[in-house]
């Protein structure tokens, strides 16, 4: 894989990322961040930081462990800031993901998000799930 790879992820697999350590959503992450940048938007951070604030998930994860992984995906990321805006997805709260992939030159928009991945592929980024994207990415060693 190219070193200038770049890589967007969906809040759900970066929840799912923190809460199952050994998932593929956690495997997908730790390549990306390994192999290339991984990007983020002020948009899609705001999403993260909300869900991750969610009374459902305090069951889980505390405070602490939810604050050091926003901490620690800001201080690992890219920041991008989308000038383009795009409405493609049939869910329009999901158009800010396609924004960052498009804007970040994305390689891999990596989600589990139906109304994302039948969009793939997206003006030449690959909507792939976790488990595609590492099944993807070990064909390209």
């Amino acid at each position: 894989m190219r070193a200038e790879a770049r890589f967007a992820f969906d809040t759900n697999v970066l929840v799912s990322a923190l809460l199952f350590k050994q998932g593929k959503p956690a495997r997908a992450l730790r390549r990306a961040q390994r192999r290339g940048t991984v990007l983020v938007s002020v948009p899609a951070l705001e999403e993260l930081s909300e869900v991750l604030q969610r009374r459902k998930l305090q069951r889980y994860l505390t405070a602490e462990e939810r604050e050091e992984f926003l901490r620690a995906l800001i201080a690992e990321t890219t920041l991008v800031e989308p000038d383009l805006a795009i409405e493609a997805c049939r869910d329009p709260k999901d158009d800010k993901f396609l924004e960052l992939a498009v804007n970040g030159k994305a390689r891999y928009l990596i989600t589990g998000d139906q109304d994302l991945l039948v969009l793939n592929p997206f003006r030449d980024v690959a909507i792939v799930t976790p488990d595609q994207f590492l099944v993807l990415t070990d064909e390209e060693d």
